[in-house]
Formats: C-alpha cells, sequence, structure tokens
C-alpha cells in the first residue's frame, strides 16, 4: 500500500480517513495540524507535526492529502497545494465516477457521489457525500461541491467556489469564480 499523510486534523479529515480506510489504496501515516494539536489523535491515527515542517516529509514513496475543509475560503488548502508534495487523488468505492470523467490530482470524492459522462473536476477539490456532478458539467480548481448538492449538465463552477449543501445550479449556467451558495440555494 502507499503511504499518506493528511494534511489537516478536523471534521473533514474524519470524513476523509473513512474513505481512504475504504479503498484498501492507501496507508496512512499521521496526519499534519497546528502545533499545539501534535500528540493527539484523530480516529486513531497520530497528529505528527505542524504543517510548516511537511518539507521534511516529502520522499517519493510519500502522497500526501489536504484534509482540511472548505467553505468560505480556500487560501489555506490553495497554500497547501503550492508546495511541492505528491498529492494523491482520492476516489471512495461507494462513489460512481463515470469512465468518461476526469479527476484532478488532490482532489477527494466521498461516498454517493455521482460524476457522470464527460464532467470535469479540477485540482484540489472537494466533491462531498451524496453529491450530484451531471454530465459535461466542468469544476474548477479548489472547488467544494458539498454534501447533497446537484451541478447539472454543461454547467461551469469557476475555481474557489463553494457550492453548500443540498444546493441546485440548473443546466447550462456559468458561476464565476470565488462564488459562495449558501445551503439549498438555487441558482
Amino acid at each position: 500500500m502507499k503511504k499518506l499523510y493528511l494534511i489537516g486534523g478536523g471534521g473533514h479529515c474524519k470524513s476523509s480517513i473513512d474513505v481512504i480506510e475504504s479503498m484498501n489504496e492507501f496507508q496512512i501515516v499521521g496526519i499534519f495540524d497546528v502545533p499545539e494539536k501534535i500528540g493527539q489523535e484523530v480516529l486513531g491515527y497520530k497528529i505528527l507535526d505542524s504543517d510548516q515542517n511537511l518539507p521534511h516529509y516529502i520522499n517519493d514513496d510519500s502522497y500526501f492529502l489536504i484534509t482540511i475543509g472548505q467553505i468560505k475560503s480556500s487560501d489555506l488548502r490553495i497554500k497547501l497545494f503550492g508546495m511541492p508534495l505528491n498529492f494523491a487523488t482520492i476516489i471512495s468505492k461507494r462513489a460512481y465516477v463515470s469512465s468518461y470523467a476526469k479527476i484532478g490530482k488532490g482532489t477527494i470524492v466521498m461516498h454517493d457521489v455521482l460524476i457522470n459522462a464527460g464532467a470535469v473536476i479540477g485540482e484540489n477539490c472537494i466533491i462531498n457525500s451524496k453529491a450530484l456532478v451531471e454530465h459535461d458539467a466542468v469544476i474548477g480548481d479548489h472547488c467544494h461541491i458539498s454534501t447533497g448538492a446537484i451541478v447539472n449538465g454543461d454547467c461551469v463552477i469557476g475555481n474557489r467556489t463553494f457550492i453548500g449543501s443540498n444546493s441546485v445550479v440548473r443546466n447550462g449556467k456559468i458561476i464565476p469564480p470565488e462564488t459562495i451558495l449558501s445551503f439549498g440555494e438555487k441558482i
């Protein structure tokens, strides 16, 4: 199994661990977080060090995944993604991803997600539980498509955008970069 380090030890980390364990592809080595959390555990995995020391852990045999959530701002996720790390792409075994879809590096596709033919998902994205990304939709880099959100066919979602839980983006809609759609919003 490939060695995997997680960056961020909060709630999104817990959900990510569940997905990673279901894959049997990666062995989680440990977690990085703020200095005051070093030594604590998240679901049995130790917080090894702070993210300031990530460069000391870089080698050819290890992968990294940013497990910091994103709602109002993607700034921290983008900063970390700019580091010269080997980022894993994680796709839950309980997700359906069409063989005609493309998923960017550093992206996690959570349980029960549906991504249909022709969809393109950018880098460093969170496609959260039970989200639907329809045919030919394009999701930019550093986006979070939240739980139960629906992005219909031919939509274009700009970089750094958050689509809230149970939101619906109608067919062919173009969402500009850095947009935040609240819970249940229909656009």
